[in-house]
């Protein structure tokens, strides 16, 4: 069993770190929140003041931050932890950033000796309480290699996609994917509702014709189509609209970097920043559903 430091408990951090414990890890934890630690310290986990002292002597450090800001100022920031951490330790950042800010992670880090993976999840809080999240890393096969010790004990899948980078390349692409789909389904469904149509029958429908897809059989947006996915729970829990519009953003900038063509990925980014702008952000990524209702006027 490994020495791990687990840096950021938030929605995702803190049921991955109690993963770990409950693997037999050596968990040392830090987060602002006070509340946060005291969960995961009446699980078995220690306690640090600061991510710099819960780092010292730790075989893997990982992280789940909000944003590559973060992430590059917890590494390489004026008060940033590299010196605090052991030549010998593997850093796995497993935030959803801008592929550019892993890469200076990743260099910086590199430059002290200090080896590092970016590692993005997909599978949401639910995954990330039952472990089996889905890990794509970028990183050398070496380091990959390592990282299954511990990534493998939070997630049931794991992809090595490239080199350092290219974990947040494809899980932006996979996402993007994701909110057109969502947005489509909802269209759709929207549509048949409109002209009289039941949407459990409607989806019942596609699902055994062309239209099929994950949205539409395994987190359906309809509420009461699906009753143990967030449209038939106020679309409460999930992955929240704030998250999916940050994450559309990233891909945009991925295009735009890249000079890729993404005419549906720019426009399902603007509906989602409207419905953030329109007070959803705290939903489900799913309540997309309700901005394609039929307006009373029509």
């Amino acid at each position: 069993m490994a020495k791990v430091a687990f840096i950021g408990l938030g929605n995702m951090g803190g049921p991955m770190a109690l993963n770990l414990l409950k693997a037999g890890h050596q968990v040392t934890a830090f987060d602002l929140s006070a509340a946060a630690l005291a969960q995961v310290q009446a699980e078995g986990a220690a306690v640090a003041a600061s991510a710099a002292e819960a780092v010292l002597g730790a075989e893997f450090v990982i992280s789940m931050l909000p944003a590559g800001k973060h992430v590059v100022g917890l590494y390489l920031g004026e008060q940033g932890i590299a010196d605090n951490i052991s030549q010998s330790a593997l850093v796995i950042d497993c935030s959803t950033i801008d592929a550019k800010s892993a890469r200076k992670v990743g260099a910086g880090l590199r430059e002290q000796g200090i080896a590092f993976i970016d590692a993005p999840v997909s599978g949401g809080v639910g995954g990330a309480k039952a472990g089996t999240l889905t890990f794509i890393i970028g990183g050398t096969a070496a380091d990959y290699e390592r990282a299954k010790t511990v990534l493998a004990n939070m997630g049931k899948n794991l992809f090595h996609a490239g080199d350092v980078g290219a974990g947040q390349v494809a899980k932006i692409c996979n996402n993007m994917l994701l909110s057109i789909l969502m947005a489509g389904t909802s269209e759709a469904l929207q549509m048949g509702i409109a002209n009289g149509l039941d949407p459990k029958v409607l989806s019942e429908i596609m699902l055994k014709s062309s239209g099929r897809n994950w949205t539409l059989e395994l987190y359906n947006p309809c509420p009461g189509v699906i009753d143990t996915v967030p449209s038939s729970n106020h679309y409460q829990g999930g992955f929240m609209v704030d998250l999916m519009a940050k994450d559309l953003g990233l891909a945009m900038e991925a295009a735009e970097q890249s000079a890729s063509k993404t005419p549906l990925g720019s426009l399902v980014r603007d509906l989602y920043v409207s419905h953030q702008q329109a007070g959803y952000g705290k939903l489900d990524f799913s309540s997309i559903f309700t901005s394609f209702k039929k307006s009373d006027a029509n």
